[in-house]
């Protein structure tokens, strides 16, 4: 493990104390100028991740979802979501997540996704595999979308999207069709126990951890036009390595 992951994981424990001391309520909620909530728990929880990571490493930059970028021109860069999934959190559902990234010359080198209130931590560096509670993380074998198990994300947005049509196609042909979201499942799919992931309305600091998670278990994770994520990513098709170019050839283009 390297002295970058350990800190990453030190600052995914910090987080993860204070997202659970503010969970069951008595924080303070504002709104972004974007409408999107922010808590009292979101910040404190950035600022100790920021706090972490930049005592140990002060020439990286840092891009948080709460207290924005440094150093943006620096080699290493830190993205940063404290909490996603945070109208979920206020309302108390636990499909939550502390999402922590390092990115170096545009390539995300390594991730950390931490699931606070299902006590599971999902982490990978590039070339060393993807582990969850310290077990090691493998995609399906699945070959067949009609054997698939495909969970989707943000609907609202993917149904006003003009692609809308040919997802119903797909979600018509699969053996089942789920709603996870949030960070729950990409651990499912780098798991194997779903086979692809259809998401929009995201951004970098959303997905940055769990794209290397799932391509670290040997999984493709891409954008809906095949492209690796990066800073202006919005959106995912996420799969094992046998149902991507079906799901892309029927899916490239989805303007969401």
């Amino acid at each position: 493990m390297s002295p970058e992951l350990e800190i990453a994981l030190e600052a995914a424990h910090r987080a993860a104390e204070i997202s659970r001391r503010f969970y069951r309520g008595n924080f303070t909620v504002t709104t972004k100028a974007d409408r999107t909530p922010v808590t009292q728990a979101d910040v404190e929880c950035e600022h100790a991740i920021r706090e972490t990571i930049l005592r140990a490493f002060p020439d990286h930059g840092f891009f948080g979802e709460e207290t924005g970028k440094t150093r943006s021109d620096a080699e290493y860069l830190w993205l940063v979501d404290p909490i996603d999934g945070t109208k979920g959190f206020v309302r108390q559902y636990p499909f939550f997540s502390t999402q922590i990234a390092l990115m170096s010359r545009g390539d995300i080198i390594l991730g950390v996704s931490s699931g606070t209130m299902f006590d599971e931590i999902a982490w990978a560096e590039r070339g060393k595999g993807a582990w969850l509670n310290d077990e090691r993380l493998s995609v399906s074998k699945t070959e067949d979308l009609g054997d698939a198990a495909l969970s989707t994300g943000n609907l609202k947005s993917l149904a006003a999207g003009d692609g809308w049509a040919k997802l119903g196609e797909c979600v018509a042909e699969v053996d089942r069709i789920r709603g996870y979201g949030d960070f729950y499942h990409y651990h499912l799919l780098a798991a194997g126990k779903v086979d692809a992931v259809v998401e929009s309305d995201v951004n970098i600091l959303d997905i940055a951890a769990l794209s290397i998670i799932v391509t670290e278990a040997g999984g493709i994770f891409t954008d809906l036009n095949g492209e690796k994520p990066g800073i202006d990513t919005r959106s995912v098709l996420a799969t094992n390595a046998a149902l991507h170019d079906d799901l892309l050839t029927r899916l490239r283009g989805y303007v969401v």
